[in-house]
């Protein structure tokens, strides 16, 4: 088993700068999302954001589907993957963090392949019609198995699910004050499907790479 690297900020930095970096957009996205304050800790890493981009090219996706948009930088991260005529269908409960994200997609002009569904993403989740190449997932955790059995009859073979902070800061492991069981649960859950292969990555806070086969 080779060595782990510990990823400081410093590192994380250097891999963002040395992979895909972000563009002026991007950064002032994330710049006025931090500036929310403590929920800004929802915000999708800039490295994840860059793979989500890579992984929506690999996957020749033209249709994706994100429950959980916050203030849209995951989904400008998809969209910016998606072709021409691709189509992203965005599922969240927030108005207003989403305004947020319409300013920018606006200016990156990827707009017009992002429908937003305002309401609850598990309403909206059952709702969705047709077959998608990829889904990325960073809403509500204790859901997480329910969007997974969702998502999964609407993924195409060989499509891709995304599930982001499936680590919980390390405290998957153990036991702790405040034990992450949704995560745990989730996690067994899915280890054992069938129908999907998973891969957990240690990025961000956990990003779970699900592939339909």
């Amino acid at each position: 088993m080779g060595n782990q690297v510990l990823v400081t900020e410093e590192l994380h930095d250097y891999m963002v700068e040395h992979g895909m970096p972000l563009d002026e957009i991007a950064r002032d996205l994330v710049e006025e999302t931090r500036a929310l304050g403590g929920v800004s800790q929802m915000l999708t890493t800039a490295d994840q954001a860059a793979l989500i981009t890579l992984l929506t090219r690999l996957t020749s996706a033209r249709r994706a589907v994100e429950i959980g948009t916050f203030t849209g930088f995951s989904a400008l991260a998809i969209a910016r993957g998606l072709p021409d005529d691709g189509q992203l269908i965005c599922l969240d409960v927030s108005e207003e963090w989403t305004s947020i994200g319409r300013r920018y997609w606006e200016r990156a002009g990827v707009a017009d392949k992002i429908e937003l569904r305002i309401g609850d993403a598990h309403e909206s989740a059952a709702e969705l019609e047709g077959e998608f190449d990829l889904a990325f997932v960073d809403a509500d955790k204790p859901g997480y198995i329910e969007y997974f059995e969702r998502l999964v009859p609407r993924i195409r073979q060989n499509g891709l699910l995304l599930f982001d902070n499936t680590l919980a800061g390390g405290r998957v492991v153990g036991e702790h004050a405040q034990d992450p069981v949704d995560r745990k649960e989730f996690n067994s859950h899915i280890a054992k499907d069938e129908r999907v292969d998973v891969v957990i990555l240690g990025i961000g806070d956990g990003l779970t790479l699900v592939r339909k086969r």
